[in-house]
């Protein structure tokens, strides 16, 4: 059956064929699907399903239809979509919350095991990880960053990109808001819809996870692992820390909500 590819990454191809998704397996697979299946198992209706490995030795999984991507990017603009993204993050934790992964497996951050007060985390919950029918979340993709963490790493790790945590021109420029928005307000409106009311110096609490997700970049690029290793390579990691002194040194934008 012929092959559509689902990414832009050289790097790391993610084809459909049929109504299955084929993607290359790396150290952490044997962790995310003992984490899929136990959320099949708990009937979670947004992950997609292990379905095994193909000839070449890819994972495949089943294809979870509708818009993602940059599409997704354009559902959370308004507060009723900022809502839903909240809520099904929420529904993922409730759910999650309640899973004991085996000690032996080993995550993409290179933990093993859980923590007091840890999750798996989801790791890259951002607009376009979600697959959208029409204005209802219909599941989250690509699981390949899930890791032991507190739920707030997930919750700080969305307010980023959904508040946003950047300049007025990026705002605008790359994440398709067509005016600036009132991030206080749409900080307010995700924590309420998720029902964590408060976040005390959310600026400085969201500069701090993006300082981890940098390490997080730092480790696996340190493993060989692609894109990452490309993107470090590159100097990303002062990006990173520029976003993260950014968050800091603008937190009068954020505060208060």
């Amino acid at each position: 059956m012929p092959e559509e590819s689902l990414t832009t990454n050289p790097s790391h191809q993610i084809v459909r064929i049929d109504n299955d998704v084929h993607r290359p397996t790396e150290f952490w697979t044997p962790a995310v699907h003992d984490l899929l299946k136990y959320l099949e198992s708990v009937d979670f209706p947004y992950a997609p399903r292990v379905l095994g490995f193909d000839a070449e030795g890819r994972e495949t999984l089943s294809y979870v239809d509708g818009e993602s991507g940059k599409e997704g990017w354009y559902k959370i603009l308004d507060d009723d979509g900022l809502r839903k993204f909240a809520k099904l993050l929420r529904s993922y934790h409730d759910v999650v919350a309640s899973y004991r992964p085996p000690e032996g497996l080993e995550w993409s951050n290179g933990a093993r095991g859980l923590a007091p007060g840890e999750i798996i985390c989801h790791g890259d919950f951002g607009p376009w990880n979600i697959v959208w029918s029409g204005d209802e979340p219909a599941g989250i993709v690509d699981w390949d960053m899930a890791h032991p963490a507190k739920p707030e790493y997930d919750i700080l790790y969305a307010l980023e990109y959904a508040a946003p945590f950047r300049d007025d021109k990026t705002t605008l420029a790359d994440h398709h808001f067509s005016e600036v928005p009132d991030r206080k307000h749409r900080i307010k409106v995700f924590l309420e819809a998720y029902g964590h009311t408060h976040i005390e110096n959310v600026a400085n609490e969201v500069a701090e996870m993006q300082r981890q997700t940098g390490q997080h970049e730092a480790y696996l690029a340190k493993r060989g692992i692609q894109p990452q290793a490309e993107w470090v390579a590159s100097g990303d990691l002062e990006e990173v820390e520029k976003r993260a002194r950014w968050s800091e040194e603008h937190a009068e934008l954020f505060l208060g909500s």
